[in-house]
């Protein structure tokens, strides 16, 4: 599903070159689960960032889907976004102004869904995920479990083959943080494939694999 190759990343300013990627080689199959980790600043979310298509590299290449991402324009970029890729953020990036229901139903509105077959699938995946009574709440009203859960909702409503998730469980305590980590793995055994950048080594053992940063580059994997 994703083939980097010799890829880097460089950032500049008037009087500085910052290097966060350096030749970097990853790969990962359809189905995998794979957990990256790393000191702050080794260029983990940098790395998910150009896996997401939300950033470009320097150098190298990224085949994504068999496909190389350097071919495409903004617009196809993010019509492969959108059709296959979910994310999830460690600040939630829920709209305090919309309801539970209109969060999760925004994915959609940029497809050619019906209104009626949005309220089916939003309403199976809220209750799925044990939040449906909450469906017109707003994110103020909810506690930071609750809210990851619709921000994973939102990820999973145009069921996307690669979930995305940066640091998921930062923000949560310690049972919320079990509870989106189960969610994942179910997720990963229907077939999903997982790419999660977290700190935390207990969260990191659900994944098949485990892959460490230091200073932009991959130091050992298990």
């Amino acid at each position: 599903m994703i083939k980097i190759r010799n890829l880097s990343k460089s950032y500049f300013t008037d009087e500085l070159e910052t290097t966060p990627l350096k030749n970097i080689d990853f790969d990962i199959d359809k189905g995998e689960f794979v957990a990256v980790m790393g000191p702050s600043g080794c260029g983990k979310s940098t790395l998910l960032n150009i896996v997401g298509l939300l950033d470009a590299p320097s150098e190298g290449s990224y085949e994504f889907l068999e496909s190389q991402v350097a071919d495409k324009s903004e617009r196809q970029l993010g019509r492969i976004r959108k059709q296959n890729i979910g994310f999830i953020f460690q600040s939630f990036n829920l709209i305090d102004e919309l309801t539970v229901y209109e969060n999760v139903e925004l994915p959609l509105l940029y497809q050619d869904t019906s209104a009626s077959q949005r309220r089916e699938k939003i309403h199976a995946l809220l209750d799925k995920m044990g939040i449906l009574h909450r469906e017109n709440h707003y994110p103020k009203q909810l506690s930071g479990g609750q809210q990851q859960r619709v921000a994973v909702c939102r990820a999973l409503i145009t069921e996307p083959s690669l979930i995305l998730a940066d640091e998921a469980t930062g923000n949560l305590d310690s049972s919320s943080g079990e509870e989106v980590m189960k969610t994942l793995v179910e997720l990963n055994k229907q077939g999903c494939t997982i790419m999660m950048v977290t700190h935390s080594d207990e969260h990191a053992c659900y994944a098949g694999r485990i892959v460490r940063m230091l200073d932009g580059k991959f130091v050992c994997e298990a």
